[in-house]
């Protein structure tokens, strides 16, 4: 990997952080971690949160991500 495909990659990776993380600022993404199938337990002096689903959507998003951008700089 050369300089320029490895600097191109760290602005996109930048945009796109700056981007989620204006979309939590909005609330766009208020329903992340409050899919079916996560797991909350909420007890009187404990909480337990186990995010099964999103931690699952979050795979799949990194590895079609990951997959695309190693097509990308062959």
């Amino acid at each position: 990997m050369d300089t320029k495909s490895t600097g191109v990659l760290l602005v996109v990776a930048g945009v796109a952080v700056v981007g989620i993380g204006l979309l939590m600022m909005t609330g766009a993404l208020s329903w992340f971690g409050r899919l079916p199938g996560d797991i909350r337990i909420e007890r009187d002096n404990a909480r337990v949160y186990i995010p099964i689903t999103s931690m699952i959507l979050v795979s799949i998003v990194l590895s079609a991500v990951s997959l695309a951008v190693g097509r990308f700089l062959r």
